[in-house]
């Protein structure tokens, strides 16, 4: 209840200073992306070099996810630096969800690593601003091998008992239970999952590589695109690439 009414409140304050007399489905977006992910910050000073690689980072994430199948279909993109990121791709599931199969967190690691293999395959090399990205990959590979027995080759149980702050839903340490040698497996199996995942998004960024560039350059010219824009964008035919191809390839 409380989230809801700070999030109608920051519409509130949007449509006020719009002059508007009602909170419109614009105030209520953009209050949403202003409680979860802090205002825009448009005096933040960025070149047009890393413009050009924030562009090909959130258009590598969100074609990743346009295309797999078991991903939460992309919602909007923008190139707009907010709090800490300099860009950000939103996605939402189409209805509530309490759990997830491994295609469905196979895929959500793929476009994760979407945005990092965009600048691999672009620039040849990568930059700081798939730290966040990596920290999720890490984590949901992880929990899939130790929490959700979703591994190959391990048994269906979990490994390290795990310490929880009870009033606060965090952890804060866990006690393993399982032999050094069966770590090394964990460690494995998690490599073979975002090494799996790699691929996948690379193999999509290669092959739709033309499609990339289009969205890098519809974000360098309008920042953000969401909605029938973007609908529009996806569904459009990318124009044919002049010059080079991308590294790897």
């Amino acid at each position: 209840g409380a989230d809801l009414s700070n999030l109608v409140n920051e519409a509130a304050i949007l449509a006020a200073r719009r002059e508007k007399k009602t909170i419109g489905m614009d105030e209520l977006l953009e209050s949403v992306d202003r409680v979860t992910m802090g205002p825009e910050r448009r005096t933040r000073v960025i070149s047009q070099h890393e413009k050009e690689i924030v562009a090909y980072h959130e258009g590598g994430h969100a074609l990743v996810g346009h295309l797999l199948e078991h991903a939460d279909p992309v919602q909007k993109i923008s190139v707009i630096s907010r709090g800490m990121a300099a860009g950000y791709t939103k996605s939402l599931p189409e209805e509530d969800r309490m759990f997830y199969t491994r295609p469905q967190l196979m895929d959500r690691i793929a476009m994760a690593l979407g945005g990092r293999v965009a600048e691999e395959i672009t620039f040849g090399e990568v930059t700081t601003g798939a730290s966040n990205d990596l920290e999720q990959v890490t984590q949901i590979a992880r929990a899939m091998v130790t929490r959700y027995g979703m591994s190959g080759s391990l048994l269906p149980r979990t490994f390290g008992k795990r310490e929880d702050m009870v009033f606060l839903g965090r952890e804060i340490s866990e006690q393993r239970d399982y032999s050094e040698k069966v770590a090394q497996e964990i460690d494995e199996e998690v490599q073979n999952i975002v090494v799996e995942a790699y691929h996948t998004a690379k193999r999509i960024l290669l092959e739709q590589y033309p499609k990339l560039t289009q969205i890098a350059r519809h974000l360098m010219q309008n920042e953000t695109v969401e909605g029938t824009d973007l609908e529009a964008l996806f569904n459009s035919d990318a124009p044919p690439l002049e010059g080079a191809m991308p590294a790897g390839a």
